[in-house]
């Protein structure tokens, strides 16, 4: 299995239920940013982040095993769906190809929340490889819950 569609993972529906995941700027859960290449196989069953997973984006410039930590999660509602929203995520100093990523909480134990497809691969070489969030919307936002 290869990264093929965007998705809330299973276990973040669950453990939201259970109240786990906290999104409070500056005082909630950490959560972070890992990087996987095409043959990686991660989707909405990927239960949590783990170093060693198949696929990960190697050590190289700014970008280490793990990811970067996310940062300025801002939760707003619409109508009937509430989102969150992160700062834009950038490396620098790297060469690397990402298909996509895993966005997981590393205050619960490395919790995955959702993975992303880039749609394709993207490569960044001896430069900055940044991580663009869509508008913080009812539709368009990565984490929403209608």
């Amino acid at each position: 299995m290869a990264i093929t569609t965007n998705a809330i993972t299973n276990t973040f529906k669950e453990d939201t239920l259970k109240g786990l995941h906290d999104f409070t700027p500056s005082t909630g859960d950490v959560f972070k940013l890992a990087l996987y290449d095409s043959s990686a196989s991660i989707g909405a069953d990927t239960t949590s982040y783990a170093v060693g997973i198949s696929g990960q984006v190697p050590d190289t410039g700014q970008y280490a095993a793990g990811g970067g930590a996310l940062v300025n999660a801002l939760v707003s509602v619409n109508g009937t769906t509430a989102f969150v929203d992160f700062d834009d995520l950038s490396f620098t100093g790297v060469t690397l190809t990402a298909r996509g990523a895993l966005v997981y909480n590393t205050s619960e134990t490395n919790k995955s929340v959702c993975v992303l497809d880039f749609g394709g691969d993207k490569t960044a070489t001896s430069g900055t490889f940044t991580i663009q969030f869509p508008d913080a919307n009812d539709t368009q936002a990565i984490i929403r819950i209608s």
